[in-house]
């Protein structure tokens, strides 16, 4: 169903629809086609797209030359040449010595090397050094004694035999490489005819927003979209322009889209997309042009917009009486932003190059864990990837279409289509990767309980061991244990306390990883305790605390060791968890039980020394515990994870670590214990 020019109404039309409507209107109004050329050096044109062939205008070498040095002479006077019964030739006329590179002498054909030949003479005899070197003999003339024939163009570089004159050196709509470069410059050539860049507007939208750098207020969102944006339409060849942030107002966002529009090939609006009282796009491109598409069926990135708006004749930079210029909205959202850019944007700027679309590098990989997809869209999954084992994991990243990071930390896409539901453990998908193969084979995936010392040691492998990388993904210390069950993992970090035994680890790995062997590295021993607003306002002091009225206590997830010891010490001091305002409230990572705090949305949480020191809060300590690697035993083996265990060794990286507050490292790196069959 198409929405009225003027109604909010958005689409629900498949991806394909959408594009195919766009091409078509791109066509109808001459857009579909590569720019015309514009002549640069031959200095500033790799990575540009030739606009036509590039023919050779001289041979090279465009003279037969010496391919070493030696001596050139007639191939046809060396025939019957041997050891027993060598052929002499006179120097300076009929042979002569020329160097590599050097030009033929007219009537030779080939060249002998140095090495084979030996110079003889009468009279007075050069030294070794100049041997070859005819001007230092003295009378009488010298000659070079022949031991084997040689064959016409014998260590000569014939003219043209790297490119002969009027031959195609590029094709037109060829991408220059470094290679192409030297060709083209080899062929005559100091310019080349290349397309011309378009020129993309990037107008964000939002009277919210405010510049990287600026000081923040409550309500205020720093505008970084826009830079985001500007990079991925350089990387596709075009040029990018980004414009100030405009407020939500009609006239303004009006009057500079016409601005824009006047001055680029392509303008994309950013924010203002969807169907809310302010979202001005859709009805400023119906006013002005065409409104395409308002609404494509696809998560992230539903309210997207597609049209065509004019430009009038005093402002268009053509004879015509007025143009028709691109205009896509995209949504403000930042993951949102960036994949229907690269869904939509890339595509077209692809078609103005005269470029195939380049896809992503394939592989197919295992879902580690159950996903629900609405069904009536196609929804484009963040996931990380890792081979553990002889096999390709893939977990989906939590996080909606505002969660930049979840694009920061993603290996790849997953597209579930419509109508599918979801995935469940253990599919096989087909992941589009934004990391190169390479580098995923050199990736050691961690599920398990969240710690800040992961982050330390992911950053030291990069430095120390350029090219590994440790990803980590936070489901707790339980579903660290479950995932290195099922093989979807290296290494799990887990603190799991053991209510029956007072143990750490050693029962829940009996327990659950019954047919696994594996080896529990120790890692640190941390602080736990209630992490509370700067100056504890409300005095909070311990566990009975948590029992009062007028506190809010933020949990971690089941599953979580922190959770498992909060139990613990609830149930040791008799209070029940329904006592507790807010137990059931879930965040999965100390840093998140922090910054509810820090934000007011809750007075305390449980965590650790070092989240409480991150964001500047106060912390009562309650507890100590052990936080241990557990790895399965074959991995420790392996080259991959070497330079990880190394180094837990290293006393500097141990040093880093205390450096936090509330850990001791005197464990670290030592095998603890080797549990299984």
């Amino acid at each position: 169903m198409n929405a009225h020019p003027h109604s909010p109404y958005l689409e629900d039309i498949p991806l394909e629809e959408a594009l195919a409507r766009w091409r078509t209107a791109l066509a109808e109004a001459g857009l579909a086609r590569p720019l015309a050329g514009e002549l640069i050096a031959l200095e500033e044109a790799a990575g540009r797209i030739t606009a036509e062939p590039v023919w050779a205008l001289i041979s090279s070498p465009h003279y037969h030359a010496a391919a070493m040095d030696g001596y050139a002479v007639r191939a046809e006077e060396t025939r019957g040449a041997s050891e027993t019964r060598p052929i002499r030739l006179r120097i300076g006329q009929q042979t002569f010595y020329v160097d590599t590179g050097d030009p033929l002498p007219p009537g030779t054909n080939a060249v002998i090397m140095v090495e084979d030949v030996q110079v003889v003479g009468e009279g007075n005899a050069p030294s070794d050094e100049t041997a070859h070197d005819a001007s230092r003999f003295t009378s009488p003339p010298q000659y070079i004694e022949v031991l084997a024939a040689v064959a016409p163009w014998q260590h000569v570089r014939p003219m043209g035999e790297d490119m002969v004159a009027t031959e195609l050196i590029l094709p037109a709509n060829h991408k220059l490489r470094p290679q192409d470069i030297g060709a083209a410059a080899g062929a005559g050539h100091v310019r080349l005819n290349v397309r011309r860049k378009p020129t993309v507007a990037i107008q964000p939208t939002g009277t919210e927003l405010v510049s990287p750098g600026s000081a923040l207020r409550p309500g205020d969102i720093i505008e970084y979209n826009s830079l985001v944006l500007a990079a991925m339409v350089r990387e596709w060849g075009a040029e990018p322009t980004r414009l100030p942030p405009l407020r939500d107002d009609y006239e303004t966002i009006r009057q500079r889209l016409l601005e824009a529009a006047a001055t680029h090939d392509l303008v994309i609006v950013n924010a203002g997309s969807s169907a809310g009282s302010e979202d001005f796009t859709a009805r400023l491109i119906a006013e002005l042009g065409q409104l395409l598409v308002h609404g494509i069926a696809i998560r992230p990135g539903h309210p997207v917009i597609l049209g065509l708006v004019r430009v009038p004749a005093a402002s268009a930079q053509t004879s015509a009486a007025e143009r028709l210029v691109p205009v896509i909205g995209l949504p403000g959202y930042p993951v949102s932003a960036a994949i229907t850019c690269e869904l939509l944007v890339k595509p077209t700027i692809a078609l103005w190059l005269g470029q195939p679309v380049e896809t992503p590098p394939e592989i197919t990989a295992t879902m580690t864990r159950k996903v629900v997809s609405p069904e009536g869209e196609e929804e484009f999954l963040r996931v990380t990837v890792g081979q553990v084992g002889d096999r390709m994991v893939a977990t989906p990243i939590p996080g909606g279409s505002g969660v930049l990071m979840s694009l920061v930390r993603a290996d790849g896409i997953v597209r579930i289509p419509r109508g599918e539901g979801g995935l469940e453990p253990g599919a096989t998908v087909t992941v589009a990767l934004s990391r190169p193969l390479a580098a995923i084979r050199r990736t050691i995936i961690a599920i398990g309980s969240h710690d800040l010392t992961l982050d330390l040691l992911a950053d030291e492998l990069g430095r120390r061991y350029p090219g590994w990388r440790l990803s980590s993904a936070n489901v707790g210390s339980l579903g660290g244990l479950l995932a290195l069950g099922r093989g979807e993992a290296h290494l799990a970090g887990s603190h799991l306390l053991d209510e029956e035994t007072g143990e750490y680890n050693l029962p829940y790995i009996r327990r659950y990883l019954a047919g696994v062997r594996v080896r529990v590295i120790g890692f640190v021993r941390r602080e736990q305790g209630l992490i509370v607003p700067r100056g504890n306002p409300k005095g909070i002091r311990s566990l009975a605390d948590l029992t009062r009225p007028d506190v809010t206590f933020v949990n971690r997830q089941r599953g979580a060791g922190t959770r498992v010891l909060l139990d613990y010490r609830l149930k040791q001091a008799g209070i029940s968890p329904r006592q507790i305002q807010g137990y059931e409230r879930q965040e999965f990572t100390h840093l998140a039980v922090a910054a509810a705090v820090a934000s007011g949305a809750a007075d305390c949480g449980l965590g650790i020394l070092a989240a409480a020191r991150a964001l500047e809060l106060d912390f009562v300590p309650l507890d100590h515990e052990r936080y241990d690697l557990i790895v399965p035993a074959h991995f420790c083996e392996t080259p991959l994870l070497a330079p990880l265990l190394a180094l837990l060794g290293e006393r500097d990286f141990q040093a880093r670590v205390a450096a936090l507050g509330g850990y001791t490292t005197a464990e670290m790196g030592q095998v603890l214990a080797e549990v299984g069959p």
